[in-house]
């Protein structure tokens, strides 16, 4: 049997990717309430139910209720980042990997100090390349539903340890019509300038509400002119989001089973139209698993998803596969 290539996961989320088993020791050691007795509810409660779980609002209201508050500490996000790391090489021989999340949504409102966040994720992720030989980086994400000025302090985080491992900056949460054509996109443009003069990488969620047909993709090309976009498949619909895609150069994260979960993306014969449609007009775009426990997947699953469903061939699944390494924001 031939040995598995090595992979590099460009979108991964650590509020999705932990262990239940991790995130079960890790609130009890803190002493934190669940809400449920019982570890297998536990599971039940971190893990999206297809049948239960049907849109993106029901997907990040189990990282805000639940794995978040439990990710809220130094400790936490130290073992967190650290056991992702070391997972995802093993399961799925990942050896490049930017990890992303908002270090503000662990702080507990300001009740701890962020900067022992930030230091406790690169301790963690420092320890788990030494340990795993792998390279990681870290994403920040800003919130669409935080005021402009709590952005500022993220970007002003991202800048401040971007020699420590911190590689972009990213914008998260539910799009709305106003958040992807009118001028709330604007609200970002000056933190995303700054971001890329200060040799951060950037990268936006757009495009993955079924709801929409690439207005946010086009709308973030415009405004935001992000190096990347999280997800994109909507743009699958909108001519004009095509073409800007292809005469940005901008490359798409797209996440298979996190769409399908979040009806982004109805059923595999829709995403082989969407990557289809990407293949056919120049789209670049690569693979990523978005959040491996969330969505119980891996990235090696993700590729054997999209070949075993004859969506990509294995020459078109390599050529993804390299992209992510060129398209990663670690450098050097």
């Amino acid at each position: 049997m031939s040995e598995p290539r090595p992979l590099c996961d460009l979108h991964i989320h650590v509020g999705s990717s932990v262990a239940p088993h991790i995130l079960w020791s890790i609130a009890h050691q803190q002493g934190f309430k669940l809400p449920v007795r019982d570890y297998w509810e536990f599971v039940d409660l971190v893990t999206v139910d297809p049948r239960r779980d049907r849109s993106l609002d029901d997907y990040l209201r189990i990282l805000h209720d639940v794995t978040e508050k439990i990710q809220s500490s130094p400790a936490a996000v130290e073992r967190s980042i650290y056991e992702i790391i070391g997972k995802e090489y093993r399961s799925s021989r990942v050896e490049q990997i930017e990890l992303r999340f908002n270090p503000m949504k662990r702080n507990e409102g300001g009740a701890r100090d962020l900067d022992h966040i930030i230091h406790a994720a690169i301790r963690g992720m420092d320890r788990a390349m030494l340990e795993y030989g792998v390279r990681a980086g870290l994403i920040f994400c800003l919130a669409r539903e935080f005021d402009a000025d709590l952005n500022e302090i993220i970007l002003e985080k991202a800048i401040m340890y971007r020699s420590r491992g911190v590689v972009g900056i990213d914008l998260a949460g539910t799009e709305t019509n106003a958040v992807e054509l009118g001028e709330n996109v604007d609200a970002y443009a000056d933190l995303f300038a700054r971001a890329r003069s200060e040799g951060l990488g950037t990268t936006v969620h757009t495009g993955e509400t079924a709801n929409t047909s690439g207005e946010g993709v086009i709308a973030v090309l415009d405004r935001l002119k992000p190096d990347r976009i999280g997800h994109g498949v909507r743009a699958a619909y909108n001519e004009e989001a095509l073409a800007r895609l292809v005469d940005s150069g901008t490359v798409l994260e797209i996440c298979p089973t996190s769409n399908l979960h979040t009806r982004a993306v109805r059923h595999l014969e829709e995403f082989k139209f969407i990557l289809g449609t990407f293949q056919e007009r120049g789209v670049r775009f690569t693979v990523n698993t978005d959040g491996t426990y969330l969505c119980s997947t891996s990235l090696q699953r993700e590729f054997s998803l999209l070949e075993d469903a004859e969506i990509l061939s294995g020459a078109e699944l390599e050529a993804s596969r390299q992209l992510a390494f060129e398209a990663s924001f670690i450098r050097g």
